[in-house]
């Protein structure tokens, strides 16, 4: 795998997660990778590590003199108790990293002709039943809010004739590479104790992607030219939350996965786990359109090949 050729890439905001998985992949494709990062990410790797903050002007600029392109993570998690401090500074990291960027990119003498920007698919809220696509209204409250503020500031800080890609992506399931597994590290917890059930009615969506997949589309939105503005980066096949427990439990081998009902869950998550527990109660099916009909073929489309490949690794090194 030799997709990336050489290209030089920065990602902003790759000391997590994602970031690291991103690096990684971009790496073995060939790729030379600079991390931009409020910290030393976790796990060292074939790639340069630069610091910034995220909002200021600062030396880390020069990084993107002459790099083939961008990739924005940039945010604080969303995954946490929703006090007024988190929502702020959740809307901020993501506002101000964007601006930054792009404020660098008008001082640079060569920067990037591609930007790669993360969104978020609960740009479209939480519809109990509805299927949204890149055409889809866009929701209410705090998240799509977020959404809509960070797309925004994507549009005002991109470049003239700089081509952009928007992400809007889902729930992220992929291996802890050092800097944990995102919610799937959790969810897969709660599944080993036996607590892996329905929650609340069970029937909310929950559309997820397989971290190779959305490495896949990153290494895409760089290399093919025809890429251009935004895209659902979801697998086409979302599930009901008491299907992926389902799913979950039979990929741990886990018999029994007690449920959790409405109450219990409004009590227990921000209490043992320090999270909103409306990012359980409630939830989206979103499929891509535009992707569908540019023919890019999902690796892992069906979710139980997905746990499956993960597990089958011992890709959630702590929950399993």
């Amino acid at each position: 795998m030799a997709e990336l050729n050489g290209k030089r890439i920065v990602i902003a905001g790759g000391s997590g997660f994602l970031g690291l998985s991103l690096a990684e992949h971009f790496v073995e494709a060939g790729g030379q990778v600079t991390i931009l990062s409020r910290s030393q990410p976790k796990r060292s790797g074939r790639w340069e590590t630069v610091t910034w903050d995220g909002r200021t002007p600062g030396n880390w600029m020069e990084s993107l003199n002459g790099a083939d392109a961008v990739v924005n993570l940039a945010g604080r998690t969303v995954n946490c108790i929703k006090t007024p401090d988190h929502q702020d500074e959740i809307l901020r990291s993501r506002v101000e990293s964007t601006r930054v960027l792009g404020e660098a990119m008008r001082v640079v003498s060569s920067p990037p002709p591609v930007w790669v920007q993360m969104s978020t698919a609960h740009i479209y809220g939480d519809p109990p039943t509805a299927v949204c696509s890149e055409e889809s209204i866009e929701g209410i409250g705090f998240a799509p809010m977020i959404g809509r503020a960070w797309e925004s500031e994507f549009a005002r800080s991109q470049l003239p004739g700089q081509r952009g890609v928007i992400l809007r992506t889902s729930f992220v399931i992929g291996r802890d590479r050092g800097a944990g597994s995102g919610a799937l590290g959790t969810l897969g917890l709660i599944t080993k104790l036996g607590l892996g059930g329905r929650v609340g009615k069970g029937t909310q969506g929950l559309s997820w992607i397989h971290e190779y997949d959305l490495n896949r589309l990153f290494t895409r939105a760089i290399t093919e030219h025809s890429m251009s503005g935004i895209y659902i980066a979801s697998a086409p096949n979302p599930v009901s939350q008491v299907e992926f427990m389902r799913t979950l439990r039979k990929s741990m081998g886990m018999p029994i996965g007690f449920p959790a009902f409405e109450w219990m869950v409004r009590i227990g998550a921000p209490l043992f786990f320090r999270t909103d527990p409306e990012l359980v109660l409630y939830g989206r099916y979103v499929v891509s359109k535009r992707l569908a009909n540019e023919g890019f073929t999902f690796t892992f489309p069906r979710l139980e090949a997905a746990l499956e490949d993960l597990c089958r690794k011992k890709m959630l090194r702590h929950a399993i």
